[in-house]
Parts: C-alpha cells; sequence; structure tokens
C-alpha cells in the first residue's frame, strides 16, 4: 500500500490528484488548508511557518510515503527539509521549447509572481535571449476555489479577458499555469486564446510521484480533509462530481 497526501489550500490539488490516479494505483489523503486560502497572498515568512507546520501535521496523523506539495507558491518560496516532499514549479523549461517567438508567461499567484524565488528559479535556465512575463493570476485562482468556474462560466470569461487579453499580444504563444488551481481553467483559457499553448505541470508532479513508487496499491483509493467549512466544501466538491465524506483536520 502506497500512501500519498496531497495538499494545497483548496481544489488546486485535485487536478494533481487525478493525474496521478491516471497512471498509478495509490491510497491518496487529500488535506485541502482552507483555512489558510490563499496561499498566493501570504509572505514567505507566513508561507514558512504554515508549511512546515502543516507537513509536520500531516506526518503526525498519517506516516505518508511521499507528500505533494501541490501549489506553486510554496514551492517556489518555502524551503523544506523533508525529502519525502515532492513539489510543484512552473514548466518554464518546457514551455520554452513549445515557443515560436521565444516570448512565454508565467500565470501563477501574487505571491509567486513577485517573488525573489521565481526570478532565482527563472535564471537557472539561463533562457537569455527569451523574455518571460510574469502575469499576476489571483483572481483567476479565486474563480476556482469559489466554483465561478462550473457555476457562472460567463462571468469567468469575462474576468480572463480582462486579465489577459493585454497581456496575450501576438509576441506570446505559450505559458505555464503556475497555479494547481488554474487547470481547472484550461478549456476556458484555450477557448480565449486559441493561439497560446497552455502547459500544465500536472503530469510532470504525476511522473515524479510514479518514479518514488516501489509498489503500487491495488486500487486507488482517496480520503479528504479539510482546515475550512466542511459542508461547504463537499457542496463545492459534489457540484464537480466528488460524493467522498469531508473530514476536518485542524491546523
Amino acid at each position: 500500500m502506497v500512501k500519498i497526501i496531497v495538499f494545497d489550500s483548496g481544489l488546486g490539488s485535485l487536478s494533481i490528484i487525478k493525474a496521478i490516479q491516471k497512471i498509478c494505483k495509490s491510497d491518496i489523503i487529500y488535506f485541502a488548508d482552507q483555512k489558510n486560502f490563499p496561499y498566493g497572498k501570504k509572505s514567505k515568512k507566513q508561507l514558512g511557518i504554515i508549511i512546515n507546520q502543516t507537513i509536520k501535521l500531516l506526518e503526525e496523523n498519517f506516516s505518508p510515503d511521499l507528500i505533494v506539495m501541490a501549489s506553486n507558491t510554496p514551492s517556489l518560496m518555502v524551503k523544506i527539509k523533508n525529502k519525502k516532499v515532492i513539489r510543484v514549479n512552473p514548466p518554464i523549461k518546457e514551455a520554452m521549447l513549445l515557443s515560436k517567438t521565444k516570448n512565454i508567461a508565467v500565470l501563477g499567484t501574487q505571491a509567486a509572481i513577485k517573488s525573489k524565488s521565481l526570478s532565482r528559479y527563472i535564471k537557472k535556465f539561463n533562457f537569455s535571449k527569451n523574455k518571460i512575463y510574469r502575469v499576476n493570476s489571483s483572481a483567476l485562482v479565486d474563480l476556482v476555489e469559489s466554483n465561478k468556474f462550473v457555476t457562472n462560466k460567463t462571468y469567468c470569461k469575462k474576468i480572463i479577458r480582462k486579465i489577459l487579453s493585454d497581456v496575450f499580444s501576438d509576441k506570446i504563444d505559450v505559458a505555464t499555469l503556475s497555479s494547481t488551481h488554474l487547470s481547472f481553467l484550461k478549456s476556458l483559457l484555450s477557448s480565449e486564446f486559441p493561439h497560446v499553448k497552455f502547459v500544465d505541470p500536472v503530469d510532470i508532479v504525476a511522473n515524479k510521484v510514479l518514479a518514488n513508487i516501489k509498489i503500487e496499491s491495488k486500487k486507488n483509493t482517496i480520503k479528504i480533509f479539510t482546515s475550512g467549512n466542511v459542508k461547504l466544501f463537499e457542496k463545492n466538491l459534489h457540484k464537480l462530481g466528488i460524493k467522498n465524506k469531508v473530514n476536518f483536520l485542524s491546523t
């Protein structure tokens, strides 16, 4: 039996979980730390305290084999010593290889986009002749967490156009979905901006998980926890077709 914890501040983890379950059988514990939503508006210091306390809590309660930190923001900004932790980082290299114009956009949360950590991460790839545009997409993350991407697609399209129309000029032909929440908006983003390819890191993370698994479980199972409102989270999950019981976990 392989026990994997996948956590972030809300619904974003589901995009990673779906990708993991496609390629390997495992017992997944999904923790939505909604008490601390959104991670993308926290300072580096605040995030460091939250994430390290959360990982300690999850280790003590569940003794997992792997922990997937399913959020780009802490993956970029927080130092983690625990070797079980798998991060999700912006797929910048993959985006540059796809781009014909060598002009790409990184869509992420406010904290990640403004961080020195992202600057250092970008420098590692040495794309000196290329341009990388950073786009604060926290408002798009909110569309997912509020479930408006299911209940009000017209409104979502309006917000998407408002935030991205000026950014996605003819130069930019590839963008990274550097928040796991944004995976849920991929079809809407593609329909609004058909000339842009959107690179989602979920499959990269799922393959990292598979590479670290020695023995698969007999079937896929999932247990769901939240640090927020259990009933409201259950209601939002039901709209996504997920009928599992949600349990409360205090942070």
